[in-house]
């Protein structure tokens, strides 16, 4: 028989989701609607005026040369951080599913690096590979590789790729683990005993069994990869060198922050989060036919 939960009074429930309602309007909701209205506003960098301008901002943004660069930044970016954050994770999670002694100490090594701050994640890895006093930099001199992500546009997307993988390895681990687990193993006990080696039940059994787990991953991971950075980016390389590892996130914080451009600011956050909705939408249209439930 189905279980269901029965309030005495017909307010509880009501109650019970009023403090969740009320952080996703405040914080989520409101800021939308307002950068909705500002994106078509003309503002001085204090806001004391304003100026009715319709669709002037986005228009020129896409006539701006260095926003399309970043439009290609970001893209570049996002795909090298969930593509490599799902592979890595994926292959941690195979590893800690076989091991016996001792596997709650590796899993709670594994997970250890989500409870880090962004901004921290982005200090610790500019140390690691400055490219005078860093550890890794060090390494790499003496293996004939002369690392300088301050001069490198190349250097500096690796670092902040790096970064934001080592961040969001843990949280894709996780779900990775918990979705091996669930893996009936008698599966892979009859697909052994048909003769199937470990490469082939892994891609026969495994990995089609993971599929909703790594959708679900895919569409986490390119929302991080968006929104999630910026802090990461700031420790690290500020967007440079030049405009090289200015992602839109970043662009939307220099222009309106630094910048003083509000308006155009509000523009450029109305069309990431719009780039965001389609890439979900697009996701779930397409990829998730793939996916077997």
């Amino acid at each position: 028989m189905e279980k269901r939960a029965r309030f005495r009074s017909r307010w509880v429930p009501y109650a019970l989701l009023a403090p969740q309602l009320t952080v996703t309007v405040l914080f989520f909701f409101w800021p939308a609607v307002q950068a909705l209205y500002q994106s078509v506003l003309l503002q001085d960098a204090f806001g004391l005026s304003s100026e009715f301008v319709w669709f002037d901002n986005f228009k020129t943004l896409f006539d701006d040369p260095a926003y399309l660069t970043s439009f290609k930044t970001t893209g570049i970016f996002s795909v090298l951080v969930a593509v490599t954050g799902l592979a890595v994770s994926l292959i941690l999670a195979v590893f800690a599913d076989r091991v016996v002694r001792g596997a709650s100490v590796y899993k709670t090594l594994l997970i250890w690096p989500y409870s880090v701050s962004p901004v921290v994640v982005g200090v610790l890895w500019m140390f690691l590979l400055n490219p005078t006093l860093g550890v890794v930099a060090h390494f790499l001199r003496h293996v004939g590789i002369e690392w300088n992500h301050l001069l490198n546009a190349q250097h500096a997307m690796i670092l902040i790729v790096l970064a934001a993988v080592w961040k969001q390895v843990s949280y894709n681990f996780l779900f990775f683990l918990a979705g091996l687990q669930s893996i009936p193993k008698s599966l892979i006990e009859a697909a052994a005993i048909d003769g199937a080696g470990p490469v082939r039940r892994f891609f026969s059994i495994v990995l089609p069994l993971l599929t909703p787990t790594s959708f679900f991953l895919l569409v986490v991971n390119i929302v991080y990869a968006f929104f999630d950075t910026f802090a990461i980016v700031e420790a690290t390389t500020q967007g440079g060198p030049g405009k090289e590892t200015e992602i839109l996130v970043y662009k939307v914080f220099n222009d309106g922050f630094k910048g003083g451009d509000l308006g155009s600011a509000a523009a450029q956050s109305v069309v990431l989060m719009l780039i965001v909705v389609v890439l979900t939408v697009l996701q779930f249209k397409y990829v998730e036919k793939k996916v077997q439930y």
